[in-house]
């Protein structure tokens, strides 16, 4: 079997933190090597237990989960970072993505759910809980006219939001009634022209630009 990967959790609340650990004591992908109630403290022993995903919250006293994650992410490219909150707002979200975050899991978020945002993670995927997520596929009359500025034609626009629903080449095929060659062509363009190189650069630029 191979080695399992690093977690550190940071939540100010012992009883979370000692949730989630019971939530990974047996899980055979994931086993937790450090805990801090309080940000600056949790950056500290980063450096020093080098995890491979941090599982953050982002309403704490002192430093704040947007802030530590920044912090973090100036130390480290590598390390993953995961962020719980209550918050659903879509300009929260957006926010903490920005700040370096690679997940944003709600904390009523199911058993489930959480182990396969922390496998998307880790897949170098960006994870927002799927009761939210809707909210970041390009649906609206504003973000429209935001992505065409990207000279992104209406195909690629229909490409594109399917990849937010993080459909495989050949679902997004089936699904437009093209074939998978066409769709990986698409694909190149819109990296191309968004100057992107993962998926998780193309949401960055989608949000930094406010397209979503």
């Amino acid at each position: 079997m191979s080695e399992k990967f690093k977690v550190f959790i940071l939540d100010d609340h012992q009883m979370l933190i000692d949730g989630i650990k019971s939530l990974l004591i047996n899980n055979n992908r994931y086993r937790v090597i450090g805990e801090e109630t309080e940000g600056f403290k949790a950056l500290e022993k980063i450096k020093i237990l080098q995890p491979d995903i941090v599982i953050s919250d982002i309403n704490m006293p002192g430093m704040g989960g947007i802030e530590f994650t920044k912090r973090l992410r100036t130390l480290s490219k590598d390390i993953k970072i995961c962020v719980l909150s209550m918050y659903s707002e879509k300009s929260v979200i957006s926010e903490v993505i920005k700040s370096g975050a690679n997940g944003y899991v709600l904390k009523n978020t199911g058993m489930h759910e959480f182990v396969e945002a922390l496998d998307k993670i880790m897949n170098n995927q960006i994870y927002i809980s799927n009761n939210i997520a809707l909210n970041f596929i390009f649906n609206d009359e504003e973000s429209e006219k935001q992505i065409n500025k990207g000279s992104l034609t209406e195909r690629e626009l229909e490409i594109l939001q399917l990849m937010a629903k993080e459909l495989s080449n050949q679902q997004i095929a089936n699904t437009l009634f093209i074939s998978e060659r066409t769709v990986e062509t698409h694909r190149k363009n819109i990296f191309r022209k968004t100057q992107t190189k993962t998926l998780v650069g193309l949401m960055k630029y989608a949000m930094e630009c406010k397209i979503i």
